[in-house]
């Protein structure tokens, strides 16, 4: 193949190498030029163009990029048109994508010509997902380059094990101080996940958390003819002589692996009883975050043998997003007052509204005992044990700043501020990088480092409180404690309403700290509770 400048008076036959377009004239990059062509680009002055001249023992891009691709073809894949050099390899239904990367590795060494992307061995897919995609990279290969790559292709099969539709059971077990809200959050993500891969749902139990309680109920879901047993523990494992393996362990089952290189996911366990495999769920599956229980129920749905080896070899790319059952970054955490590791905390204090209640006043700017409000809202925050605020300004962002000035606080502007809240709310979590967010309305007077100090102690994601909520005789208030790992979803938010929605999303990560006082439920958003509050 030759590419280059040619003639207009000899491009008949040339493939295009750029779209052009002039003069209401559209040829798109790859067009054969014709006869035709030549005289419409006579016609508007044109001399020459650039493109691609294909030789004898040349394969065009498509022609190329078909045949490799029906060559890689496998089990419960399909083929796409081939278009501008590219063919797509595509599942046909729900399952797992099997490949050999080292085979797809030395494909792509042949030439830089021929490229081959894929999705990891093993990936999760659903039906119609791309799996993989070949693109010839110039308009055309030699055959004999072709041929090499065929050659290869032909013992590199991409192929797909779709999952097959297997019975699961559900164990979960209690505790006195584990509330309900928490059982049935996780037993509705367990049944997403089940359906996710095709399974079903058969039966549910719930049990104390002892090993003969335990054992009891393994029995009866294998009699209930369990393919699957999940169990979802009060507490997680933390040793093959822990209750839970015990338990299995009674029923007349084995333990046959505890453990795994994913994270989060670490302390899984595999047993079976008969022909009933169980797992014994780790702590992140009370989040619906990617941890290596999907990776385990994955390969279980889809037929493909997992145990000790095959769980132990799921390393490499086993280090997943963080999560709110994965412990604290070190590099993050800080050391307290008695030398011990904790998250770093900011507290984002959200004063940018337009206070549209207030009858044309900025309540930030309103003053308390000669203090302005949004001023005592901060200082109480700097005398709790927060890391760090940052204070979200928009509407009268001066006078806030003024308000301000002299407080260890650092600002970010919302140009946006006027379509709500979710906007301040945003602007400030995309300047954070700390293990957790406080979220501080900036009206709220009451609120003392008492308040903030008690979220921060009962903050623990790693045993699944990850949201930590304020709560007066049995009404949720503010601020919100969250944990990273929520920060995308909360940038997500839109309007006035902020991220609560995301506490009920995730009511199985929640903890709530009970406050005797109405501090948590105090904001000042109207004449009337200004009035109220400073009488």
């Amino acid at each position: 193949m030759k590419f280059g400048p040619v003639p207009i008076t000899k491009a008949q036959g040339l493939v295009l190498g750029h779209t052009f377009r002039q003069g209401g004239t559209i040829l798109k990059k790859g067009h054969v030029i014709s006869a035709a062509d030549i005289a419409a680009f006579r016609a508007l002055g044109v001399e020459e163009v650039i493109g691609a001249r294909l030789e004898p023992g040349d394969i065009s891009e498509n022609a190329a990029a078909l045949h490799l691709a029906q060559e890689l073809c496998g089990d419960n894949i399909t083929i796409s048109d081939a278009r501008t050099g590219r063919c797509n390899l595509i599942a046909r239904g729900d399952g797992l994508v099997l490949l050999n990367a080292s085979e797809i590795h030395a494909i792509n060494q042949i030439d830089e010509s021929i490229t081959l992307a894929t999705l990891a061995d093993k990936a999760h897919v659903k039906a119609g997902q791309v799996v993989a995609t070949v693109k010839i990279i110039p308009f055309a290969v030699s055959q004999k380059t072709l041929n090499y790559a065929e050659d290869l292709a032909r013992h590199t099969k991409i192929t797909l094990s779709p999952y097959k539709s297997k019975n699961f059971s559900i164990l979960s077990t209690l505790v006195p101080d584990l509330k309900e809200s928490v059982v049935s959050s996780t037993e509705a993500l367990t049944r997403q996940r089940i359906k996710a891969i095709g399974g079903k749902v058969i039966s549910s139990f719930q049990t104390t958390h002892g090993a003969d309680d335990i054992a009891k109920a393994v029995r009866k879901a294998e009699e209930s003819k369990t393919d699957v047993l999940l169990i979802i523990g009060a507490y997680a494992t933390v040793d093959r002589g822990d209750v839970g393996p015990m338990g299995v362990i009674a029923a007349g089952g084995v333990i046959d692996h505890f453990g795994m290189p994913v994270d989060p996911g670490n302390l899984l366990v595999l047993g079976r009883v008969g022909q009933m495999l169980v797992l014994i769920l780790p702590g992140c599956a009370r989040s619906p975050k990617l941890n290596g229980v999907d990776w385990v129920m994955q390969h279980i749905a889809a037929n493909i043998t997992i145990g000790g080896t095959e769980i132990m070899s799921m390393g490499v790319g086993g280090l997943l997003v963080d999560t709110p059952a994965r412990p604290l970054p070190r590099e993050r955490a800080v050391a307290d007052k008695k030398g011990l590791q904790r998250p770093t905390i900011a507290a984002l204090v959200l004063a940018a509204g337009q206070s549209r209640r207030m009858e044309g006043q900025n309540k930030l700017l309103m003053q308390i005992d000669g203090i302005p409000l949004v001023r005592h809202t901060v200082e109480r925050i700097i005398a709790s044990n927060i890391n760090e605020i940052v204070v979200v300004t928009g509407h009268q962002d001066n006078e806030i700043l003024e308000a301000l000035k002299g407080l260890k606080a650092s600002f970010v502007y919302n140009s946006l501020y006027a379509e709500g809240l979710s906007t301040s709310l945003t602007a400030g979590i995309r300047s954070l990088d700390v293990d957790a967010v406080l979220v501080c309305l900036g009206d709220m007077p009451a609120i003392g480092a008492n308040h903030i100090n008690r979220l921060i102690s009962e903050f623990s994601p790693e045993n699944g409180r990850a949201i930590g909520v304020p709560v007066h005789n049995g009404k949720r208030g503010n601020p919100v404690l969250w944990a990273r790992c929520f920060f995308d979803e909360m940038c997500d938010a839109s309007g006035d309403v902020g991220a609560r929605h995301l506490i009920g999303a995730h009511e199985g990560l929640v903890y709530e700290v009970q406050f005797g006082d109405t501090a948590v439920l105090t904001d000042l958003d109207t004449p009337a509770q200004w009035s109220d509050y400073l009488s």
